[in-house]
């Protein structure tokens, strides 16, 4: 049987930022424990909403302990002003993991959509209508950015143990490969 995870996922916004903690892992059923948003006023400036969408993400893992932090990625969009506001809020999420020693994966929308719904190309009904589903609730989770964040925590649970050993087989084997280039090389060089 394979451990459960505590995933928080992160679906970023300064306005709205989606956040949902879930347990579960691959195969397995999952759980809810969290799912909600973040909520900053446009009037304020910038640094004082990043401020507050950090306070409130380290109360909520101070609070659940997640295992490790889920992020959407940040895609390049027609509106560089909102890309720009989604990236710094992600920020704040990855520096608060940071602090923590938490893990960090980034995925993004496409891969969220097929691993919730089994097609890279759904639309925010479908992702919601599965979210609701796998997490047997009765009513969808509200607003949209609380059902993204909820799909991008359960994307991990399903998909990122996997991708995680993934990663790490690549980066041993690239550490191989210049660790074997560095040795080669000395050895030429003592010819």
């Amino acid at each position: 049987m394979t451990h459960a995870t505590r995933v928080l996922g992160v679906d970023p916004g300064l306005t709205r930022c989606g956040v949902a903690v879930i347990e579960g892992s691959a195969g397995q059923k999952v759980s809810l424990l969290h799912v909600g948003v973040f909520r900053t006023d446009p009037g304020d400036s910038i640094e004082q909403r990043l401020i507050s969408i950090e306070r409130d993400m380290e109360s909520l893992v101070d609070e659940l302990e997640p295992d490790v932090v889920a992020v959407e990625r940040v895609f390049s969009q027609h509106n560089v002003r909102t890309a720009m506001a989604t990236a710094q809020a992600a920020a704040v999420a990855l520096l608060v993991a940071a602090r923590r020693g938490l893990p960090v994966a980034m995925h993004t929308p496409t891969e969220v959509k097929a691993a919730v719904t089994g097609n890279g190309r759904a639309d925010k009904a479908q992702v919601t209508a599965m979210v609701t589903r796998v997490l047997r609730l009765d009513t969808p989770p509200k607003p949209a950015d609380a059902a993204d964040a909820a799909a991008i925590a359960i994307c991990h649970a399903w998909r990122g143990a996997a991708t995680q050993r993934l990663e790490r087989a690549r980066r041993e084997m690239e550490s191989q490969r210049s660790s074997g280039t560095s040795t080669q090389q000395a050895a030429a060089a003592r010819r």
